[in-house]
């Protein structure tokens, strides 16, 4: 059972962030069971990185001191599950926006979807989706797109180690990633699409795994505030 000065000294918490959640909500709802539960007027809570609410899986949250640990658990690689639908593309790279061209998939064989992962191994050049928290002009990318702006976005080199397509059931790609702070899933599916001579989306994404720490670990946000026996 945790106490007071666990946190406040610093806890690691291995989250499991449900479905349309974003990890702003999940955040709040464990920093609001720990002061509650002792009374805090307050405590730092923070995560060791972003998942677009149509995600699940693992998020880190930091308390306390361990707050300092967030830019070294920032950097860590990443694992994650998901699946691709080919033959369309969406503005925002995965379900957020309704499909706006279609392509043909006739072609597209398995080895051919096979072959094509190895295009994506190693030091590659991503350009980030226009759907995005990253700042151009002061403002977040998200909102340029919201407003019909157009906006040059400068690509970004990412690592991809691990790239593996686990299940084909076209139009549905599954697929598992290991790959470096900073990288795309989203911006994966699109060029992967591009790549096969078609278009993609992405349309599952689950984070399994942050350098050492497994989302089989983990536990829901409700799990969490349940664990800490709050009295009502």
């Amino acid at each position: 059972m945790y106490s007071e000065e666990d946190f406040k000294n610093g806890k690691i918490l291995l989250i499991d962030k449900p479905l349309h959640w974003s990890s702003f909500q999940a955040v709040n709802k464990v920093k609001w069971a720990i002061r509650k539960k002792y009374g805090l007027k307050k405590i730092k809570v923070g995560h060791a990185g972003t998942l677009d609410p149509l995600a699940t899986g693992l998020l880190i949250i930091c308390t306390g001191k361990f707050t300092k640990r967030i830019p070294e658990l920032q950097g860590q690689v990443k694992e994650y599950t998901g699946s691709f639908t080919l033959g369309a593309t969406t503005p925002s790279y995965d379900l957020e926006t309704t499909t706006d061209r279609t392509f043909p998939t006739e072609h597209i064989t398995e080895e051919l979807i096979s072959a094509t992962t190895s295009q994506f191994i190693g030091d590659i050049d991503q350009v980030p989706p226009v759907f995005s928290a990253i700042k151009k002009d002061g403002k977040r990318l998200y909102e340029h797109a919201r407003r019909g702006e157009t906006v040059e976005i400068a690509s970004r080199k990412i690592h991809i180690s691990e790239f593996e397509i686990t299940a084909i059931n076209l139009p549905e790609v599954s697929f598992r990633v290991v790959c470096s702070k900073g990288t795309y899933i989203r911006s994966l599916a699109h060029d992967f699409g591009k790549a096969l001579e078609s278009g993609a989306h992405l349309s599952s994404l689950r984070r399994t795994g942050i350098g050492e720490y497994r989302a089989d670990n983990a536990v829901s946000p409700e799990e969490f505030v349940a664990g800490l026996d709050i009295e009502k």
